[in-house]
């Protein structure tokens, strides 16, 4: 049995059962204003055929009952929207539609009819384009999994069990074809996967034995057992769905300032064909203003702008939440950035162990790395690596207390275990030897302190080097309009300067906690917009507190994923300049649809009060209006699904 590839499962629940069939209600929104066009069209067409045949009378009832057909859903439309709150523009087509029919113009009535569901139909094929990349990664959602069971002496034996059935440790075949349900590692054979839909990256990665590898990849290779490391609503590719289902319910700033001015150019329209009307008498030319601002391209251009920018960010694996924190990328000027992860591969490797007596080295590093399972920091899923590899038997630790940028604290074997930087142990009054902070040298990225029984245990040293991309891609930020960055990092001093000398960064922030962190953050934005990007547990305040939070998605903490505002689906910041120069281009965009299109539609009204237009040449001039503003809020979804960027993200 095959995966079904709907939204359900043990995130995507929520969302489809909404409505019937899994969709949500803005989809069946969607396919209504689609369908609409064709009862003005056969209306139209049937009144056109009986007026050629001499049928004057006929005519009129096929156009007005077209009319009626369209206003009624319309009157639908706008009383569900009235009774949210909002007050749009589709005033405007119901005046224009009634008008038309109280003035005895039903061919005029029809002709609007039909250019104002047209008009729908094309607003939502637009939506419906840009929103498909977003829309696809919630579509491949699987339902469920193949678990491996048995035990106790029985052969194993495979059965399908639903997503929120699945737990950590679960052993889960993944056939070819399939879509990995949870994260985990590679448990038997050799994964072959598309990660494509995730980070954009067009060709397949290979992972060995004991690999980790993300929910949502594709199996292009050979089935292979795959080993849970987290529940399926904790997977990263469930986090994905939550986002993406966020941001296209988000309404960005932008769009509400387009509501608001929606809100005035009603009233400007209203004002102009009445005075139209009490100036001249006529009644036509009132309508004739009423149909050309049917509907304005105000609140057509702006979503589908922003959406086609959500969309191609999407499709280069850097998820965004929603149009408000777009906007946001467009403005960051300044970037502070973390460095383990970042701007270094985030995996260091355990350089040096000084064994302080009576402890030895091998007993300071098993205890260590016992306490350091209950960790998901870098480091210490390093530490832990390093003493698997030595064959160390490592122990479960027990009352836990993580303190985030300090280290841990925990019981190992009934004994208390302490292990991390310089403040978790002035903190519990442990002295070190003074050449545990600067004897290292500035070849060891990250030093951790080891105590047990508050006795000082060892000094273990690791080494982080830098990505070989990050000059190239901290120069490509720089292109993209960031204009100052700033270097954040809990390291010491002597440690992160040596790490970045060469690098393009205005300032070194070393020797931080999480509260520090944060206080980089607020006291550079006062020099402008802030972007700052981390991908640590220990980041997530900073994140937080920036104008735009971004986050290294692939492998870092969940609390810095859900704190930010952009998600890097790969473990690299390259595709962030791409991201940014989408983001303004799809910003510029908008604002350029908005302005040419309002002065358009301001001139076609001027033209219809002046008697230069009837409503029927109105209803032509506000649909050509429409196509063009549209068309152009769409070139936001212009260019290749992968543009040139420095470095390759990694997999």
């Amino acid at each position: 049995m095959e995966h079904s590839p709907a939204t359900g499962g043990a995130v995507g629940k929520a969302a489809h059962d909404k409505v019937p069939d899994g969709k949500a209600p803005v989809e069946w929104a969607a396919a209504l204003r689609g369908g609409l066009v064709a009862l003005p069209l056969l209306g139209l067409s049937a009144g056109l055929v009986a007026r050629a045949v001499g049928h004057a009378d006929a005519a009129a009832l096929a156009w007005s009952l077209a009319t009626l057909a369209v206003l009624a859903v319309l009157l639908v439309q706008v009383a569900t929207s009235l009774a949210r709150g909002d007050v749009g523009l589709d005033l405007v087509a119901v005046l224009s539609m009634g008008g038309a029919l109280a003035l005895s113009q039903p061919l005029a009535g029809a002709v609007i009819a039909l250019m104002f569901a047209g008009g729908q139909s094309l607003e939502a094929y637009a939506a419906g384009r840009a929103s498909r990349a977003m829309t696809a990664l919630v579509a491949r959602q699987p339902r469920t999994a193949l678990r491996e069971e048995g035990g106790d002496g029985d052969p194993p034996r495979m059965r399908e069990v639903p997503l929120a059935d699945l737990a950590p440790g679960d052993r889960i075949l993944v056939r070819a074809g399939d879509v990995l349900p949870v994260d985990g590692r590679v448990a038997a054979g050799r994964a072959v996967l598309d990660l494509s839909s995730l980070t954009g990256e067009s060709l397949p990665a290979s992972f060995g034995a004991n690999a980790a590898v993300l929910s949502g990849s594709l199996n292009v290779g050979q089935a292979f057992t795959l080993m849970a490391e987290r529940p399926a609503a904790e997977s990263t590719y469930a986090g994905i769905v939550r986002l993406v289902e966020a941001a296209r319910d988000a309404k960005a700033p932008m769009a509400r300032l387009a509501d608001r001015y929606a809100l005035v150019f009603l009233l400007v329209t209203l004002v102009l064909a009445g005075g139209a009307w009490a100036a001249t008498g006529e009644a036509l030319r009132a309508l004739a203003v009423l149909v050309v601002a049917t509907p304005c391209p105000l609140i057509l251009a702006v979503p589908v702008a922003l959406v086609s920018g959500l969309s191609r960010t999407a499709r280069r694996g850097v998820l965004v939440k929603g149009g408000g924190a777009l906007e946001a990328l467009a403005k960051a000027e300044i970037l502070v950035v973390d460095k383990t992860g970042t701007l270094t591969h985030g995996r260091a490797r355990l350089r040096a162990v000084a064994a302080l007596p009576p402890f030895g080295e091998g007993e300071a590093l098993r205890l260590a790395a016992s306490l350091d399972q209950a960790s998901a920091h870098p480091i210490a899923r390093a530490l832990v690596e390093e003493a698997k590899s030595q064959a160390l038997s490592l122990a479960s630790p027990s009352a836990v207390t993580e303190v985030p940028g300090d280290g841990v604290i925990g019981l190992v074997d009934g004994r208390r275990v302490s292990a991390g930087g310089p403040r978790l142990m002035r903190s519990q009054g442990i002295a070190f030897p003074s050449a545990g902070s600067d004897a290292d040298g500035p070849a060891a990225s990250a030093t951790v302190l080891v105590a047990v029984d508050g006795r000082p245990a060892a000094i273990l040293s690791f080494a982080d080097p830098l990505r070989r991309d990050g000059a190239a891609i901290l120069a490509a930020l720089r292109e993209s309009g960031i204009a100052r960055v700033v270097l954040a990092t809990g390291d010491r001093r002597k440690v992160a300067e040596a790490l970045t000398a060469g690098l393009p960064i205005d300032a070194v922030a070393a020797d931080l906690d999480p509260a520090d962190k944060t206080k980089v953050v607020l006291e550079e934005r006062l020099r402008g917009p802030v972007m700052m990007v981390g991908d640590g547990i220990n980041d997530a305040p900073a994140l937080a507190a920036a104008d735009l939070g971004v986050a290294l998605g692939a492998r870092g903490a969940a609390a810095a994923a859900e704190a930010a505002d952009v998600v890097l689906l790969v473990d690299s910041l390259a595709p962030l300049p791409d991201a940014i120069r989408i983001a303004k281009a799809s910003r510029a965009i908008a604002l350029q649809s908005v302005l040419v299109g309002l002065g358009l539609s301001l001139a076609g009204m001027v033209a219809a009060a002046l008697g230069a237009l009837t409503p029927v040449q109105g209803a032509l001039l506000q649909e050509a209006i429409d196509v063009a503003v549209i068309l152009n809020a769409m070139r936001a979804l212009a260019g290749p699904d992968r543009e040139s960027h420095p470095g390759k993200p990694a997999t």
